[in-house]
């Protein structure tokens, strides 16, 4: 198994500027090897985030920030760099957020800025894994799906933050050895692999007790768990919820079996602008995921749906976690 790069602190750390160019790691390529991807521009940037270098809501947001700061570098025009930054992933609000907390920052001022958002996320993941915990049992089994660890964001995580924040004590309600052991169900997710490639391997970096699974057993292990844990690339105003393709389907068997089914997100997260799920862009993305992965072609040529997301009903959530605490229904204020 590859080993994860951190820093002096232990933490995995995926996103390295220098102040000349942007270090991702490549998690395409995970967990068989541990590369690098170097950006100089804008634009490498925009491609090295379409191309799933780098994923997951916070982390697109931390990196695009970074990319506006090489735009600046290299005298290009920021207003053109961030259209196409923008474009790069659509359903990720926090990548919005992002450019637009930047837009009044003069071009000199950029590379500090976008160091800036790197930070704060790192330390709002870290309250939001703590208040996380809080919900939690002792001992807790949980289930997650996707990647919402280090590697989807600026430090930490989200989902996996609260399931890290339970594994090393720092909640107050998980301090003792006993409330600290926790189980992670994994879901595979499918079709591009997150939880079996990235965040079953986040978890093995740092010795959490976890077992992968498919996607299709989750129905047979979720009377086993005492919640499911997922993140999320956008709220609406009314709490519905896009997340990667699966989600729905796991809040549709948390309720039929009754686990509590938390959102875990910061608070960047959230969209007030977006009236309702409807309202949210779902990314479709190329057959090839679908019909093979990494190299390997396994399936039939036949025309394939590709949706990167799907949306999960405010009504279905038992209750968003933030850096701020656990909002619980109704959800009609929280993203106000």
């Amino acid at each position: 198994m590859s080993t994860a790069p951190t820093d002096e602190r232990g933490l995995i750390t995926p996103i390295r500027f220098d102040g000349d160019g942007l270090d991702l790691l490549d998690q395409r390529v995970l967990p068989r090897q541990v590369a690098w991807v170097r950006c100089s521009t804008s634009g490498e940037v925009a491609q090295a985030i379409a191309a799933m270098v780098v994923r997951g809501a916070p982390a697109i947001a931390v990196t695009a920030a970074y990319g506006m700061a090489l735009a600046a570098r290299r005298g290009e025009d920021l207003r053109a760099a961030a259209a196409v930054l923008l474009a790069s992933r659509p359903t990720a609000v926090n990548l919005r957020w992002a450019l637009e907390r930047l837009a009044s920052v003069p071009a000199e001022g950029l590379a500090d800025a976008a160091r800036a958002i790197h930070a704060e996320d790192a330390a709002i993941n870290r309250a939001l894994g703590d208040h996380g915990a809080a919900v939690l049992p002792s001992a807790p089994t949980v289930y997650t799906h996707c990647n919402t660890g280090a590697l989807a964001t600026g430090g930490w995580g989200t989902a996996l933050g609260v399931i890290r924040s339970v594994h090393h004590g720092t909640a107050p309600s998980h301090r003792d050895a006993e409330a600290r052991r926790i189980h992670v169900f994994v879901g595979e997710t499918r079709p591009y692999l997150q939880g079996a490639r990235l965040t079953a391997w986040e978890c093995l970096q740092e010795g959490i007790d976890c077992t992968l699974v498919v996607d299709s057993a989750a129905a047979v292990v979720l009377p086993r768990c005492d919640a499911v844990l997922v993140g999320a690339d956008r709220v609406a105003a009314n709490g519905d919820t896009a997340n990667k393709i699966g989600t729905l389907s796991l809040a549709i068997l948390a309720r039929h079996h009754g686990v509590p089914f938390f959102v875990c997100v910061p608070s960047s997260t959230l969209d007030p602008r977006c009236p309702d799920g409807d309202a949210i862009p779902v990314e479709e993305r190329g057959a090839e995921e679908v019909l093979g992965h990494a190299g390997a072609h396994w399936a039939a040529d036949v025309p394939v749906f590709n949706p990167a997301f799907d949306v999960t009903p405010a009504s279905l959530v038992t209750g968003w976690i933030t850096e701020h605490g656990l909002r619980e229904p109704p959800f009609g204020e929280v993203a106000g």
